[in-house]
């Protein structure tokens, strides 16, 4: 999701509002040269490829094949594709534009279906990025983790009901607060039943909070990156996008949110749900800040959300999000152990396939205990030896033990990227020397850097030699400099494309192969506007707190233009949300719950479900003042003025060029 996605990655996630396609023909790819066919022949003889273990235990239990046709919404758009990755075929030898330890993740997340994972635990797999996972119980069936949308969600819920007959859900699980393991709920329940007790809804403690904090405050910035990070403009082919390592895709529907009807609050809390015993374990700030692990002690099965999968995860995600501890996920893991190690028989995640008996199920679990400790204690360790964020990175490797375990394989985080994240996790972006305190912007430092280096025909002369002999990450670095100094220089934007295609064909990771591919199409055909993300849809904003929605409009608020505003304001949400004061000045918008100013300059009396609306773009403010939704007493102008004062954030931002 990381997915983890979005935060989740909304526009990978359909929370689409406009539609503008170039019509330019784009610019068309290249092959893998020598030097990257080399490279990925060469993890032939690294790795165990001959082992077939994953293979075999991804197809075990299958019950029957997902529905071949697209899932389509109301407008036709496509919300998935089950052919989209058609051309990934299990036995298949990877394509020279494809590294193949990426290739064979992606031949497995591919497996898809219905499966029987024990005696009345079902999972789907492969229906959007996530698993949904059925457990039978004493009434009915418990649900968890509904994929990203509802769509997706309702097809998976016929599959089960078509092979396992219909039986009435009486509760859903959420193991954490990402996208993809909550925003198709309103595809397996209604409301109105979870309204009426028919059906309980869990989650960790402080999951409406962090579920909207992650999609919300940095959302614009958050999404547009996401559309590299899950190569959205990439087509789906040996030389675009194979899958994003955690699993192929995500769909492209309606993502819904009902707040849970029970929290689990902390470690050792059991709950009987339909007839079945759910030891609970928290791990908070592990891959979600929001997330739980549990044991289900009838069917001596461990169900680990998102902290043990078939991958080394994200301790950061590259579409941007705050840092995940790598010491603390690394600690939940070994308390699993601990907890219900010696008893577990399977182990299920979120992602990817289960593992059957106990000591795979330990193995599995040491190997990602250990793996995450290693990056912690060892990149420590490093930079108490004095080494920097990079230096480490650059140096930095798993012991052979980890680094030949395919569950440790860098297919959705990386060592690289999990490394400095973890620096910056305890020593923050700064390495000590102070050279690097204040450095230039990257558009003034790149045009110095060319000229120093003798122009940009000097440099593009020598970077072509090296990109003949396959340095092509020097070559992205050096000509990058070259882009930000002059970004119509065509040959450079062409010289540092080629550099990202070839290091995307090379990357394992599917989100750096995506990154690098979008970066070299960019570069070559400029921002392509495809579908634009609305990173508030209508459940996350009626989930949003009117704290949240505060700090929302405070993160809008252009600072120098508002510097030397200052205005008062009242807002009274009613029996719906209680007074706030809201206090505009040094660029600066304060909100204080509980609190009325007595000299506001307005009063603003709006029900939290006309707010709403107006959020959501279904009416103006000016209609709803005119209906009599929106009161108004004082100086209504300085309501206007404070809008004002907010930045509409644009989408399509540049990120390979100034």
């Amino acid at each position: 999701m990381r997915l983890n996605l979005i935060a989740t990655s909304l526009i990978a996630a359909g929370l689409l509002t406009s539609l503008s396609v170039s019509a330019a023909t784009p610019a068309p790819t290249k092959d893998a040269t020598a030097a990257t066919q080399q490279a990925n022949e060469a993890l032939y003889n690294q790795l165990p490829f001959a082992d077939k273990t994953d293979f075999a235990n991804a197809h075990k239990g299958f019950i029957a094949a997902l529905p071949q046709e697209a899932i389509k919404g109301e407008k036709g758009n496509v919300i998935w594709n089950p052919q989209q990755y058609a051309f990934i075929k299990e036995g298949d030898k990877a394509p020279a534009t494809v590294n193949p330890s990426l290739w064979r993740q992606s031949q497995l997340v591919n497996i898809s279906g219905l499966f029987q994972v024990t005696d009345g635990v079902y999972q789907i797999r492969n229906l959007d990025l996530s698993n949904m996972t059925i457990i039978e119980g004493k009434t009915g069936i418990t649900v968890v983790d509904p994929l990203v949308s509802a769509e997706t969600a309702k097809t998976a819920m016929d599959l089960y009901y078509k092979n396992r007959g219909k039986k009435p859900v009486v509760a859903v699980i959420f193991t954490h607060s990402h996208v993809d393991h909550y925003g198709g709920v309103r595809g397996v329940v209604d409301e109105a039943d979870v309204k009426a007790g028919k059906v309980k809804l869990y989650a960790p403690q402080g999951f409406m909070g962090a579920a909207v904090d992650e999609n919300i405050m940095a959302g614009n910035a958050m999404s547009r990156r996401a559309s590299y990070m899950y190569g959205n403009l990439l087509p789906a082919d040996a030389k675009g996008q194979v899958g994003a390592g955690l699993g192929t895709t995500t769909s492209a529907g309606t993502v819904t949110l009902l707040a849970p009807t029970n929290y689990i609050t902390h470690t050792g809390q059991e709950e009987v749900i339909d007839g079945l015993t759910y030891d609970f374990m928290m791990a908070p700030g592990s891959e979600a800040p929001s997330e739980m692990l549990w044991y289900v002690k009838e069917k001596k099965m461990i169900e680990a959300a998102e902290d043990v999968t078939h991958t080394l995860h994200n301790t950061y995600s590259l579409r941007g999000a705050k840092i995940r501890d790598p010491l603390a996920w690394s600690k939940y893991i070994n308390a699993a152990i601990d907890r219900w190690g010696s008893d577990a028989e399977i182990i299920i995640a979120q992602h990817h396939w289960p593992t059957w008996g106990q000591e795979n199920v330990v193995n599995l679990m040491k190997g990602q205990r250990d793996m995450y400790r290693y990056i912690n204690d060892q990149t420590l360790r490093m930079a108490n030896e004095g080494l920097t964020r990079d230096e480490i990175a650059a140096n930095f490797k798993l012991p052979p033990s980890l680094e030949k375990t395919w569950a440790s394989r860098g297919y959705y985080g990386s060592v690289s990227h999990d490394v400095k994240a973890t620096y910056v996790f305890y020593l923050g972006w700064f390495d000590g020397n102070p050279a690097t305190l204040d450095e230039l912007p990257p558009e003034q430092s790149a045009k110095k850097f060319v000229e120093y280096m003798g122009g940009a025909d000097s440099i593009l002369q020598k970077a072509k030699s090296d990109y003949r002999q396959g340095n092509y990450r020097w070559v992205a670095q050096v000509v990058s400099k070259v882009v930000f100094a002059d970004p119509d220089n065509k040959a450079a934007r062409e010289l540092e494309a080629d550099a990202l295609e070839q290091m995307g064909y090379q990357a394992e990771s599917g989100p750096w192969r995506n990154f690098y591919l979008s970066g070299a199409q960019e570069l070559r055909n400029g921002v392509v506007k495809a579908a634009t993300p609305n990173t508030a849809s209508p459940d996350t904003v009626r989930a949003m707190t009117p704290e949240m929605f505060f700090d929302y409009m405070a993160v809008h608020i252009n600072g120098e233009k508002a510097a030397n505003a200052h205005a008062v304001l009242n807002f009274n949400f009613g029996d719906q949300g209680g007074k706030y004061k809201l206090e505009l000045e040094n660029g600066v918008l304060n909100h204080t719950p509980n609190s009325a100013a007595t000299n506001a300059d307005a009063t603003i009396n709006v029900s939290r479900d006309t707010l709403n609306r107006i959020v959501l773009k279904e009416e103006t403010l000016q209609q709803a003042k005119e209906k009599g939704d929106v009161k108004i007493t004082g100086d209504a102008g300085k309501l206007d003025e404070v809008l004002g004062y907010m930045d509409k954030f644009d989408f399509w931002f540049n990120i390979v060029t100034p």
